[in-house]
């Protein structure tokens, strides 16, 4: 790491928005996004937002809602210079891995619609992990890390141990037949050695410079996992 990046980190958010054919809108979920966001700030980290398609990602409507909020998501909700930065996300082709010393990726269900396939995102990963720079992921957002390959062509997270919303979790939420995928048997069938807590309660865990949540309850800590490293 050179003395220009090591106190910036990289976060990556979803630009998509539709939850599957439902009609039913979707994105990032906000508490995510607000509390890793603001424990970084907090720990004196300058932190840059980008996107697949730049601008102001989709907010999942569900996450704004009142049994949702934590003491982060209401610190967003007033702080409106940070609402701004929000909205004016740097395209994700134009981000370059070299200029951070760590990436973060909140969850929602919209990163399983576009940031698992991205060519850029994927990229990206790929460049961090060479570089040996932790990448950090919550909830739905493990499943930006199915398609990066290691060096010898196998999937990256393959006999990793790697968190990410399980299969009860999304049943729950009723959205087993929605999702493009189950994010629990995706990453056990790319050889992952998946790992989970209680459905809801916070569970992180690492392994080769990857940090993992299960869980919207699993950003904080994910987000204190990746500060504690980069301290």
């Amino acid at each position: 790491m050179t003395a220009t990046n090591t106190n910036k980190v990289l976060m990556v958010l979803t630009s998509h928005d539709k939850l599957g054919d439902t009609g039913e809108k979707t994105g990032f979920w906000l508490e995510e996004f607000a509390a890793p966001y603001y424990q970084l700030i907090d720990a004196g980290y300058s932190v840059t937002l980008a996107s697949p398609l730049g601008g102001q990602p989709p907010l999942d409507p569900k996450s704004a809602e009142v049994d949702f909020q934590t003491d982060a998501t209401r610190r967003f909700e007033q702080d409106k210079e940070n609402q701004q930065v929000l909205a004016t996300t740097t395209k994700l082709n134009l981000v370059d891995a070299n200029d951070y010393a760590a990436v973060f990726y909140p969850g929602g269900h919209g990163p399983m619609w576009d940031l698992t396939h991205d060519q850029d995102s994927i990229a990206l990963i790929s460049a961090f992990i060479e570089q040996n720079k932790p990448v950090a992921v919550v909830c739905h957002s493990t499943s930006v890390l199915l398609n990066v390959k290691d060096k010898n062509g196998n999937p990256i997270v393959k006999g990793k141990k790697m968190a990410g919303f399980t299969n009860s979790e999304e049943a729950a939420v009723q959205l087993t037949d929605i999702v493009p995928f189950l994010l629990e048997d995706e990453l056990i069938k790319q050889g992952a050695n998946y790992q989970k807590g209680d459905d809801w309660s916070s569970f992180v865990v690492e392994d080769s410079g990857i940090i993992s949540g299960q869980n919207p309850a699993s950003s904080s800590e994910a987000a204190a996992r990746l500060i504690k490293k980069l301290s």
